[in-house]
Formats: C-alpha cells, sequence, structure tokens
C-alpha cells in the first residue's frame, strides 16, 4: 500500500507541474505578452519595458519558469490590479466557499445516486428502472444555470421558501449561518451530478450482477439486498469512485454557473468578475487551482480505490 501510494503521489507532483507548465505558458501567450496583457492596450511602450525588466519578464523563458515556480512555492500566484489584492489572498478567501459548495453537492449527489443506482440495476427494464432513467437524462442534459432560475422560480418567488439570493459573507462560517439560502444554490449543483453519478452506478452494478460471484452468492440462497449491500456494491462502486476523482473540472464549472445565477460569493463567481474586467492573474491563478484539484481529485479516486479492491494495489 505504501508503495502505491508512493507511486501515486510522484505522478501526481509530475502531472502538476505539467499544469504549471501550461499555465505560465498561457500567460505569455496572451495578446501582446504578459505585460501588455496586464498593463492593457493603453499603456506606453515605455512603461510596458519598464513593467518587463521589474517583474522579470525580460529574461529567457526558462528562468522565468523557475522563477514562476519558486513563487509558487512561496504561494505566490500573482497580483491583481482590479482588485488591488495578491491573487492567493483571494483565492484563500474564496476558495473554501467554494469547496462548500462544491463538497455538499457531491455528498448529497452520491448519497442519493449509489442507492439509485443499485434500486435501478435490481429492477432493470421495470417501472422504477425507467423512471429513474428518464429523471437522470432529463437532468444530465438541463443546463445547470436553467435549472437555478426555475428553482428560484418556483421555490423562492412563488412558493417563497428560500431565498432567491445565496448566503453571503467573506467566511465559510457566515456562509453557514444561512442555511436556508444554500439550499437552492446545492441542490442546483447536485441535480446534474445526481444525473451523472446514477447513471454510471446503474450500468455499474448491471456489470457486477451478471458476474460469476453474484450468481453464486444467489444460489446459496443469498437474500437481494444481501447480494447487493455485500457483492454488487464494493465492485460497482470502483468506477464511480474514479468519475468522482475525475468529474472535479465538470462540477467546479457548473459552480461557476451556479454561483453567479445564484451570486454565491466563492471562486466562481470571482472568476466569472474576473473574466469580465479582463483580469488575467486572477484568470490564471483560477485555472492553476482547477488543474491542481482536478489532479488532487485523481489521486484521492485511486486511494479511494485501492481501499474498495486491495487488488489495485499490487
Amino acid at each position: 500500500m505504501v508503495v502505491f501510494l508512493i507511486r501515486r503521489v510522484l505522478e501526481a507532483v509530475a502531472v502538476l507541474l505539467g499544469v504549471t507548465l501550461v499555465v505560465f505558458l498561457l500567460i505569455h501567450l496572451l495578446p501582446g505578452g504578459a505585460a501588455r496583457a496586464l498593463l492593457g492596450p493603453r499603456a506606453s511602450a515605455p512603461v510596458v519595458r519598464a513593467f518587463e525588466i521589474a517583474n522579470g519578464y525580460n529574461k529567457p523563458l526558462l528562468v522565468q519558469y523557475v522563477d514562476y515556480l519558486a513563487r509558487l512555492l512561496h504561494g505566490n500566484l500573482g497580483f491583481s490590479y482590479h482588485y488591488n489584492q495578491s491573487v492567493g489572498a483571494l483565492l484563500a478567501q474564496d476558495g473554501p466557499k467554494t469547496a462548500l459548495l462544491v463538497g455538499m453537492a457531491i455528498v448529497i449527489a452520491v448519497a442519493v445516486a449509489i442507492p439509485l443506482g443499485l434500486a435501478q440495476a435490481a429492477k432493470r427494464n421495470k417501472a422504477l428502472d425507467h423512471i429513474g432513467t428518464s429523471l437522470a437524462l432529463t437532468g444530465y442534459s438541463l443546463p445547470v444555470f436553467w435549472v437555478g432560475i426555475i428553482l428560484i422560480q418556483l421555490f423562492a418567488i412563488k412558493i417563497r421558501a428560500f431565498p432567491a439570493e445565496a448566503p453571503q459573507g467573506t467566511t465559510v462560517s457566515q456562509v453557514l449561518s444561512q442555511p436556508s439560502a444554500l439550499v437552492l444554490p446545492v441542490i442546483t449543483l447536485a441535480i446534474v451530478t445526481t444525473a451523472l453519478f446514477s447513471r454510471f452506478m446503474r450500468s455499474s452494478a448491471i456489470e457486477a450482477l451478471i458476474q460469476d460471484y453474484t450468481r453464486t452468492a444467489r444460489s446459496k440462497g443469498a437474500s437481494q439486498v444481501r447480494v447487493l449491500s455485500r457483492h454488487v456494491l464494493r465492485n460497482a462502486l470502483l468506477p464511480v469512485l474514479t468519475l468522482i476523482g475525475l468529474s472535479l473540472p465538470g462540477i467546479v464549472t457548473g459552480a461557476i454557473l451556479v454561483e453567479s445565477v445564484f451570486n454565491y460569493p466563492g471562486m466562481g463567481l470571482l472568476l466569472w468578475n474576473a473574466a469580465s474586467v479582463h483580469d488575467f492573474p486572477v484568470l490564471m491563478g483560477c485555472a492553476l487551482v482547477a488543474g491542481a484539484a482536478t489532479v488532487v481529485g485523481s489521486l484521492v479516486a485511486d486511494v479511494l480505490y485501492a481501499i474498495a479492491d486491495p487488488r489495485i494495489r499490487y
């Protein structure tokens, strides 16, 4: 297990270096170069030149990349001239709130999708399966921002059960202090995520139900509940665990739209506003964090894979 974890961590570090290289190159591929993009099109040539010298953009590309890695190791993701604040401080303030939103949506999605997928597999081609499949395909096909608008129209305007605006606050504790305002943003993101997970869980469970070990358990007189819980669930979870890790970028992308619809003060809304004003340091910082989250999510999925199936470790 230790060797397996070390190997996976080293692979994750290598991929992270690749992510930093891509983000670094994107900075230098900006129109007019990094300095011109940061200062704007109206900056004069002497000002741009002075900015390049002050920030090391006149050095060789390899030296700039090494300096960039050194800054990242010290938590320096750049400076936002629009917000007049470091990108690291902005992400440290808004990132945990997005992590809260995404985490709650994933927990709800997993809690609903796993039993739903198992039930559909057990009742394959029955009414429950057809209803669950129809709902999953509908939920997966709907644009997440449209789902948010519909929920606002129904539950905030007509029924008035929940606020239309997400909780406002600079910290996670302030956001959690308004739980009713969290319901609609979390449910909006969870609907699409649940639809995705349930479809994979159903397919994986159906595959496990036709395996020899399942037939053997049934021939020994095991009940349907025992077969599903002891023999099907653990094996069917493996593809879903991978999906959870690899679907993080898509869920975070959905969070950007959800935060924009509900005015949720997280990293997604920060990215949306930064794109509106061409705040490239914030955009690149968010891209780097999203890439790192993808790598970490894949690493967590590998670890969960090894825990669920000891054969993976070897």
